[in-house]
Order: structure tokens, then C-alpha cells, then sequence
């Protein structure tokens, strides 16, 4: 074999197992018992553990007593703490589902206000009866176009009754002068009667 590809070899195992290595021994730095989550603590006694076999040949995991206790007061501590975040959630939770129960009933307020308003205003009040904008509509309309009719026949029925009593008035001018006319000749007869019958009276007595 060629000596520098014995070399490169060499060093390229070296770099891997100390890469290895080191890498291990990291892990072994990050793990510890009084630090990091359960699971790395788990891992971290499994690693300090001593392990044999028994008489059956079944094996077996040696652990410290007080590694043991101390790992199950952890464990309490981070149940007592999952139960404690679990009720608080459940608090959260619970206020939240009246929030939106409220939020619910307040919205079906709302909507039946906003339901109300807009037959509100949609229909119209007239008499104490509600109806539509356009049957109230059709209705004024009605009323203003009747109201209209009977003052255009109030109007003519004024001027046909002025032409009416400008000609009544005309003929009684008339009439009145032709009485006037006929009063002043009865009156002018009437005194040549008078003149005549005093002419008899004074033939008579000349007589």
C-alpha cells in the first residue's frame, strides 16, 4: 500500500474517533441531573448507572438511591407543575367558553336590534299600523293624488260658480235697468194722465 495513503488513512480515523468523541463527551457535559428536561435526566442516570446481570441472565440497571430520589422529587416537581399548567388551561379555558358564551348571547342581541332596526326601517307606522315603504308609499301618494282631484274640482266648481254668479249679477243689472227703464215710463204716463185729467178738470169748470 502506497505509505501516504496509509498516512491520510490513519489521520482520517483519528479525526472520526475524536469527532466521536468529542461529540460524546459533549453529551455527557449537556446531561446532568439537577438540569435539563426529565428525559435527559433519565438519560443521565442511565449513563451513571451500573449494569449486570442477574442469575437468570435477564440485565439489569444498578442506580443510586439518592440519584433515584432525587430523579422521582423532579419528577413530582414537573407533574405538580403539568397538573398546575392543566388546571390553569382548564381556567383559561373555561373563561374563554363564558366569554364566548356572552360574546354569543351579546351577538344574538345584536342581531336581533339590527333585525328590528331594519324592519324599523323598512316599514313605516301609520294608525298604529306597521307596513311596507312601498305600500306606505302608494298610500300617500294616493292620498296627496286625491287631496289633488278634489282641489282641481273645488277649483273649477269656484270658477264655474264665479262665471254663474257674474252672469246672474249681469242679468239682474239688467233687469233692474229695464225696471228703472219701465218705472220711468210708467212715471212719465202716469203724469200725462195726471195732466190730462187736470185739463179735464179745468174744461169743467170753465164750463
Amino acid at each position: 500500500m502506497n505509505p501516504i495513503k496509509s498516512l491520510f488513512l490513519i489521520v482520517f480515523t483519528c479525526l472520526i474517533s475524536f469527532s466521536s468523541f468529542s461529540q460524546k463527551k459533549q453529551e455527557d457535559n449537556q446531561l446532568s441531573l439537577y438540569k435539563g428536561t426529565i428525559d435527559n435526566q433519565f438519560e443521565y442516570i442511565l449513563k451513571k448507572s451500573g449494569n449486570f446481570k442477574g442469575t437468570n441472565g435477564q440485565p439489569y440497571e444498578a442506580v443510586k438511591r439518592s440519584m433515584f430520589l432525587t430523579l422521582r422529587a423532579h419528577t413530582i416537581d414537573s407533574l405538580k407543575t403539568v397538573h398546575r399548567n392543566l388546571a390553569e388551561t382548564q381556567a383559561v379555558v373555561k373563561t374563554q367558553a363564558k366569554e364566548i358564551l356572552d360574546l354569543k348571547a351579546n351577538l344574538s342581541n345584536t342581531q336581533t336590534n339590527l333585525d328590528k332596526t331594519n324592519e324599523e326601517k323598512n316599514n313605516m307606522a301609520l294608525f298604529g299600523m306597521q307596513m311596507s315603504k312601498t305600500n306606505y308609499n302608494v298610500l300617500m301618494w294616493s292620498i296627496i293624488g286625491g287631496l289633488l282631484a278634489l282641489l282641481i274640482l273645488f277649483i273649477y266648481k269656484f270658477k264655474n260658480s264665479n262665471a254663474i254668479t257674474r252672469e246672474a249679477k249681469h242679468n239682474l243689472a239688467e233687469i233692474e235697468e229695464e225696471f228703472d227703464e219701465h218705472r220711468r215710463t210708467a212715471l212719465e204716463r202716469e203724469q200725462k194722465v195726471r195732466r190730462q185729467l187736470q185739463d179735464e178738470i179745468n174744461k169743467q169748470k170753465k164750463a
